[in-house]
């Protein structure tokens, strides 16, 4: 059975790639479409370029970036509101014509914790995307959005408690906390070894992030062998209280 067609929906270029870049490769490689939905920075500025250069190696195609800014970097989208800030009701119907109009088996975006860093922007695009996730097979919403379609399952990028061991060590420099959910929570652990070559050549292309010593800084200064350890394995929660079953190993609807 081919793998679903899967749309990733994160908040900044670059999360993407670090938080489902194995996913979007593994699954692209193996005849499913995929794309991104970017929801912050303006489609005319470096960042944007970057993810243009970053989604191709990818195989997810063009960015779709809904250009609002980022939170702590006004100067992302002139003229537009922070993300965060931005009319709950006007993110939703954005995101939900994304989905109508690709029509994905599978949506992916930041848990609850908006991941590692806890980023506001992360926390919101998981609220947007659960929410638009609901909608999008309800007629009656937004209906000049598209024609109604429901994606079967929507899966959450996380790390569990056990992965921090891997991580704590080189993110301390940083003074930032990092958070984890309980190892019991994960749905699907995904061994993305294969395609590890393809995701970190995503992550560095963002040389914005790489420069500021953001997380693509740290994955740069790492030698081959700790990069691996960091990214040969990506981790999802299943948004789906009703789902029942051992453990996955991939992403399915």
């Amino acid at each position: 059975m081919p793998p679903p067609d899967l749309l990733a929906v994160f908040a900044h270029p670059d999360d993407e790639s670090l938080a489902a870049g194995g996913v979007l490769a593994r699954h692209a490689s193996a005849g499913a479409r995929t794309a991104v939905v970017t929801a912050t920075w303006a489609p005319d500025t470096p960042r944007a370029a970057e993810l243009a250069e970053a989604l191709p190696i990818l195989g997810a195609g063009a960015p779709r970036m809904l250009g609002h800014a980022d939170a702590r970097a006004p100067h992302s989208a002139p003229g537009r509101a922070r993300f965060c800030d931005a009319p709950l009701d006007e993110l939703v119907r954005e995101l939900v014509a994304h989905i109508r109009e690709f029509r994905p088996d599978v949506v992916v975006t930041h848990d609850a914790y908006g991941g590692l860093t806890g980023h506001p922007d992360h926390v919101h695009t998981h609220r947007v995307t659960t929410l638009a996730f609901q909608a999008a097979g309800l007629e009656r919403l937004y209906p000049d959005a598209g024609e109604p379609w429901q994606p079967g399952a929507l899966y959450l990028a996380t790390h569990p408690h056990s992965a921090l061991r891997g991580w704590g060590g080189y993110w301390a420099s940083t003074g930032k906390a990092l958070h984890s959910v309980p190892d019991e929570w994960i749905a699907a652990t995904v061994d993305v070894g294969p395609w590890l070559e393809q995701k970190t050549a995503a992550v560095l292309a963002h040389r914005t992030e790489v420069r500021r010593g953001a997380a693509p800084g740290v994955i740069a200064a790492l030698p081959p062998y700790d990069r691996a350890q960091l990214l040969s394995t990506e981790w999802y929660i299943r948004h789906d209280p009703h789902s029942t079953g051992p453990p996955r190993t991939e992403l399915t609807v």
